[in-house]
């Protein structure tokens, strides 16, 4: 459905006003993400030590991240379960199946999905600040910031949030990130599995962080009718954000390529 208002970002403003009933929600899916984080958190350090015999030789530090690492794999494997249902199994970004702008549109479900995902991002920040740098330095500060101030947002204002849908898909490839370094730490990084998982990685980020930000973007260019309706930080926060993300996905994807060829060489030779 497209719109015939002329060009105004301030044009939606008092539309941005969240009520009561989006921040008693926003509260609540927060701190349950941050809870979940800890109950994670725990339960990776208790499996591990019951099921992994190595997980007792670990350092302290090693301990650490490997925990961490518990918790961001289930919650990439929860928001990018939840996005892939919300935008292509679910009719509520459906073009055809509502009549109000695709922009505009938001659910009980994706409110509640960004609420628990801000509360992860802030878990994580605060774990990368207390232990900076050894679990990622400041792109990874830069990245978790960014992410937080555009998913609240969206979450405030119910707009754009088909956009940060697919921002939030792109963390089906956080599993496979840590799956690498989990085999790294337990000493199987010549293993079949540690090559196989490197080449998923790189498919997988070559779809769901490359060629899922060239979408994104031709989305935002044949609906910038809507775009330009969307409130005034918003509509600036919609050009700058992906666009620092998708610089930072080309530079991580540039070294898993790196990896992956070196890994496939080294491979090669020992055969």
């Amino acid at each position: 459905m497209t719109s015939t208002h002329s060009f105004s970002p301030l044009s939606s403003y008092d539309n941005a006003i969240p009520s009561k009933e989006i921040l008693w929600l926003a509260v609540a899916s927060i701190f349950s993400g941050i809870l979940l984080c800890f109950v994670v958190y725990t339960s990776t350090a208790i499996l591990s030590s019951l099921l992994f015999k190595g997980y007792s030789k670990l350092s302290h530090a090693e301990k650490i991240e490997w925990n961490n690492r518990g918790f961001s794999t289930f919650h990439a494997l929860l928001v990018s379960s939840a996005s892939f249902y919300l935008l292509i199994l679910s009719d509520i970004f459906n073009e055809n199946s509502h009549d109000s702008l695709v922009l505009n549109r938001s659910s009980t479900l994706s409110n509640t999905v960004f609420g628990i995902s801000i509360g992860y991002f802030l878990t994580d920040l605060v774990m990368i600040l207390w232990r900076f740098p050894a679990l990622g330095g400041l792109e990874y500060v830069l990245h978790h910031g960014i992410s937080i101030g555009s998913i609240l947002l969206s979450l405030l204002t119910g707009q754009v949030q088909i956009y940060i849908l697919m921002v939030l898909f792109s963390e089906s490839t956080t599993p496979f990130v840590n799956l690498r370094w989990y085999l790294d730490v337990a000493g199987l990084k010549s293993s079949k599995l540690y090559i196989w998982n490197g080449i998923a990685l790189f498919f997988g980020w070559l779809v769901a962080r490359i060629l899922l930000f060239v979408f994104l973007f031709l989305h935002m260019g044949t609906h910038f009718d809507e775009v330009k309706e969307v409130f005034l930080l918003g509509f600036f926060s919609l050009f700058a954000v992906p666009s620092v993300l998708a610089v930072m996905n080309i530079f991580w994807f540039w070294k898993i390529a790196k990896g992956v060829v070196k890994t496939l060489t080294k491979a090669k030779h020992s055969n």
